[in-house]
């Protein structure tokens, strides 16, 4: 089964549109909890005022789900823009493309003169629909013993890293959930207080910073992923649905960069024989191997680039005039890395549920889960070998 994912509308459109099409029937769907979700996203220290105080996302379900359940057909989701009523009849054309956005490159793409066509779209206002269907395939995660959870390490120089190559299933779970209390998603009391002091420091000085973040997933069966072609890969299918967050500018898969600079027998998860499945003391290839999970916790790290949207002057050119200028200032967040985070969440779970979908196959919740622990039982017993 094919899972996929479209999403449609502009940053300051009527809404925002998703279709999930491939969800198995007989998956709860909880709109409070999708719409919880749709505030974690909204939230954290740095955020405008846009997600702060004017926009009140909520996920209109308009196809798919009865009483409360998926149907196995296509589910369609809106999320209004209230900031939409806001905005004047007649705005003013845009010329002059920001640095690190997708204007310059759109505008000669797409041939168009207004840059206002390009931002739009390209406006992380987007990853509100991908939030909401993140979330309506936690439950199918959840029910296969999966969860899946972010942290921040760092926001601007202010760093908070985890020794992620020995940071077990249980480590990740406190760590999460600390950072769920914490305004800038951080589980360290006194990193985030640094960190919110950073981001105060910033807005003072017309200035936005990124970060890093990380997202894990405990709980994951083993076999999610293929090494049968470079596309079905699963490192490689996160690696491009996290990086696919605006102003996401690289993705590690475990401690990758530290893993480099090690020797061979030292960057490796010793394989243990144990009563149940089998066991490991580290996890430096971030549960995942050859393309596959392995049974150990996922866990990748995103490095994001401050927001291009800047109040201090940035050098730029107006493309009409051909003169220098200062793109005209967009109202923007100071920093997004927690809201970030929370993205990353939902789009590795759509990867997730995909590769799991593929893995037990089945149209209805309850043949996968079958699936699934004729699947685990047979690793369990050496039957798979």
């Amino acid at each position: 089964m094919s899972l996929r994912l479209l999403t449609a509308g502009e940053s300051h459109g009527p809404e925002l549109v998703a279709i999930l099409d491939g969800m198995p029937a007989g998956v709860r769907v909880d709109q409070e909890e999708i719409d919880r979700q749709l505030r974690r996203r909204q939230g954290g220290h740095g955020r405008g005022a846009r997600s702060t105080r004017v926009e009140q996302d909520h996920a209109e379900i308009v196809a798919g789900v009865a009483s409360g359940t998926t149907t196995g057909a296509p589910i369609a989701i809106r999320i209004v823009n209230r900031d939409h009523a806001n905005q004047p009849a007649t705005k003013p054309v845009l010329t002059t493309p920001r640095p690190g956005h997708a204007d310059w490159a759109g505008a000669v793409k797409y041939g168009v003169s207004d840059l206002r066509l390009i931002r739009e779209r390209a406006s992380a206002r987007e990853t509100a629909a991908r939030v909401a269907a993140g979330s309506l395939v936690r439950p199918l995660l959840q029910a296969l013993g999966a969860e899946v959870m972010s942290f921040v390490t760092a926001i601007g120089d202010v760093d908070a890293s985890v020794d992620l190559g020995r940071t077990n299933a249980t480590d990740l779970l406190r760590l999460a959930a600390a950072a769920e209390l914490d305004q800038v998603r951080c589980f360290d009391p006194e990193r985030s207080a640094r960190m919110v002091r950073a981001i105060d420091d910033a807005r003072a000085s017309r200035e936005t910073l990124g970060g890093a973040f990380v997202v894990a997933a405990t709980g994951l069966p083993v076999g999610l992923g293929s090494h049968t072609q470079w596309d079905r890969r699963l490192d490689a299918q996160l690696a491009a649905a996290v990086i696919s967050i605006p102003a996401v500018k690289g993705v590690e898969i475990g401690p990758a960069f530290e893993v480099a600079g090690m020797e061979g027998t030292r960057a490796q998860d010793p394989i243990l024989a144990t009563r149940g499945p089998l066991g490991r003391e580290t996890n430096f290839a971030g549960g995942v191997e050859g393309g596959m999970s392995n049974g150990e916790p996922l866990v990748l790290r995103a490095a994001m680039k401050p927001l291009s949207s800047v109040r201090a002057a940035l050098r730029s050119v107006d493309l009409v005039s051909g003169e220098q200028a200062d793109p005209p200032y967009i109202r923007s967040d100071i920093c997004a890395v927690p809201a970030a985070a929370v993205v990353g969440e939902a789009v590795v779970a759509l990867v997730l549920a995909a590769a799991a979908l593929e893995r037990f196959g089945g149209d209805r919740l309850d043949a996968i889960l079958a699936s699934a622990r004729a699947g685990s039982q047979a690793a369990l017993s050496g039957g798979s070998l």
